[in-house]
């Protein structure tokens, strides 16, 4: 800015301060609408190509970077003017241009406290409130400083910073220094000039290229260090991965149009470069205003790392889930496996076991709880096949039961084996006894019936009386 520009002074009577309740965003432009083209830009500008002399690769100036930012910043004294009133701020994620006015030895003195405060004052987050409180200190420290007689009365500046955290920005704003959003290769001016041009412009009396080359387009309506109840316009919008910022006193949008800044900032490839073409092309162009730029480039949104850890994350609840499995798994299996009887062989015998049959990894599942002393010849040949598998049994009461009708099974089929053999000796003898008969006289009584020749005790007893 120069020493011509001036800013709407406090209406008499006001009174309040930077510290008076505001709303919680004060955006004049429709932040709706902004993000709406942020997410389809459809750009219909066509421009020709940046010509090759504007390229100036050896300026680095204050280039600088980190995990998630890259960024360039530049400041002339451009064609016309004697000395620089810009002051800009980088100290990333913060950054700010503020455009001083009040003449020599006041504008810089305005520009130059208002970075100082908003540096120590900014938030530590991409809190557009926040932001805004610390341009509205750095008004109470111009006006105080004024007061106390360092610099000039009247001397004062635009502001317009920037916080930028993932993929959140957030904008406090004043004056007509501006931010321009660069968005798939779609320029968006994100601020609204507090000027009095612009108010022509809304009003639909000029075009926004006649506001460039209005004899009135210095006129201020709102500034740092004129009103003690200044207060800034804040926002935020949400900003992607590839996205570039700039930031710029008048010096560069009333030199040159949007248009041409898109088409700079579209074909520049880094952020110096691209801040060394916007400052040279307002120089080419007459450069009568002080020049500052610092354009910012989204190089990591935070997005993938925020996945990453999302999915580490989900992969560590995964993992706790499936340890947790596994030692509930095991915890069953343990009181199945402790609760659990079966019947099997041990030594050629049936006997009781508590677990169930088998190993797991070379670790017996069972142990040995009775040994019956029931050979398991005894018993059938399937029962035997299934003792030696194991035989799941209820309980031990059941197991016991069990193993007592095998016990009465062997016994009844060692009775039946008795009786049998029994049996088949007194067939064999009653063969033999029919044998003798035949060469001995006997009646047809006694060779009908053999057992006629036993003869009841008590009878034995009668007839011998």
């Amino acid at each position: 800015m120069h020493a011509e520009e001036t800013a709407s002074a406090a209406q008499p009577g006001q009174e309040g301060s930077s510290e008076h309740a505001r709303p919680d965003t004060t955006a004049e432009i429709d932040v709706a609408a902004v993000e709406a083209r942020l997410d389809d830009p459809g750009s219909t500008q066509s421009f020709a190509p940046i010509t090759e002399d504007r390229i100036n690769t050896d300026s680095t100036y204050d280039a600088g970077t980190s995990t998630s930012l890259m960024w360039g910043a530049r400041s002339d004294v451009g064609c016309v003017r004697t000395h620089n009133e810009d002051s800009y701020l980088v100290q990333s994620p913060l950054f700010c241009v503020c455009d001083g006015m009040g003449g020599h030895a006041a504008g810089e003195v305005a520009s130059s406290i208002a970075v100082e405060t908003i540096a120590r004052l900014a938030p530590q987050e991409a809190d557009p409130t926040r932001l805004a409180a610390a341009v509205e200190a750095a008004n109470a420290a111009i006006i105080e400083a004024a007061a106390n007689g360092l610099g000039k009365a009247g001397m004062g500046c635009t502001a317009t910073a920037a916080y930028i955290e993932g993929n959140v920005i957030a904008i406090a704003h004043v004056g007509d220094s501006r931010a321009y959003l660069l968005h798939e290769g779609t320029l968006i001016r994100i601020t609204h000039d507090h000027s009095y041009v612009e108010e022509l412009v809304d009003a639909g009396e000029i075009t926004a290229d006649e506001a460039r080359v209005h004899p009135n387009r210095s006129v201020i309506t709102r500034a740092l260090g004129s009103d003690p109840a200044m207060y800034a316009d804040h926002f935020q919008l949400n900003i992607e991965e590839g996205d570039r910022l700039i930031l710029c006193s008048d010096g560069l949008s009333s030199m040159i149009s949007d248009g041409e800044i898109e088409t700079i900032a579209t074909q520049s490839p880094t952020a110096q470069i691209c801040t060394d073409n916007l400052v040279d092309a307002a120089l080419n162009a007459g450069g009568a205003d002080n020049v500052t730029v610092v354009v910012v480039d989204v190089v990591d949104d935070g997005r993938l790392r925020d996945l990453a850890r999302r999915r580490r994350r989900n992969l560590l609840i995964a993992l706790t889930g499936l340890i947790a499995a596994i030692v509930i798994a095991c915890a069953a299996a343990a009181i199945v496996i402790t609760n659990s009887v079966f019947l099997g062989v041990h030594d050629g015998c049936v006997a009781i076991y508590t677990g169930v049959p088998g190993s797991f990894m070379g670790i017996e599942l069972s142990h040995l709880n009775d040994e019956t002393g029931i050979d398991i010849d005894d018993l059938p040949e399937d029962t035997q096949n299934r003792l030696r598998a194991g035989i799941s049994q209820s309980s031990m009461e059941q197991a016991r039961q069990t193993v007592s009708e095998y016990r009465q099974q062997i016994y009844e089929e060692q009775t039946r084996a008795v009786e049998d053999a029994a049996a088949i000796h007194g067939d064999a003898s009653a063969e033999s006894a029919g044998s003798s008969g035949d060469a001995a006289p006997s009646d047809d009584t006694a060779a009908a019936d053999p057992a006629a020749d036993a003869v009841d005790p008590a009878d034995a007893e009668g007839g011998e009386s």
